[in-house]
């Protein structure tokens, strides 16, 4: 899988994203180890904690249909209507989701124009993460 196919498909995802109280779209593409690709948008809730990122609703997708083994993660995010230009990188509940089903070579590619983006691995992003 070509990591701009990733991120077209993260970028793609954000147009279906909820978000009418932070007006933040992001769209998350999650690749599994035997090629299948998962993607999820934000969803907001007017009581704030129902809220989901969307590299949650993507992995929960994934695993929902039996998934376990994934390879990598765009996401774009960006204010409604704009393009996404700079790295939208996961918040910590999303990075400790990505712990618990991911190693710490997990690929995450942050969109960061439009063909541009930053690669990290989970173990960057989240260092010293707590795992069983």
């Amino acid at each position: 899988m070509e990591k701009n196919t990733l991120l077209t498909m993260a970028k793609e995802a954000r147009s279906k994203a909820y978000a009418p109280y932070s007006g933040f779209a992001v769209g998350a593409a999650l690749l599994c180890e035997n090629g299948r690709i998962y993607c999820g948008c934000n969803v907001e809730s007017a009581s704030y904690s129902p809220t989901v990122c969307a590299e949650r609703v993507a992995f929960f997708r994934a695993i929902a249909e039996g998934e376990r083994r994934f390879v990598a993660i765009a996401i774009a995010g960006a204010k409604i209507g704009e393009q996404p230009i700079k790295p939208c990188p996961p918040c910590g509940v999303c990075r400790q989701v990505m712990r618990e089903f991911c190693d710490g070579d997990f690929a995450v590619l942050l969109c960061n124009g439009e063909n541009g983006y930053e690669e990290h691995t989970l173990d960057s992003l989240l260092p010293l993460g707590f795992s069983l």
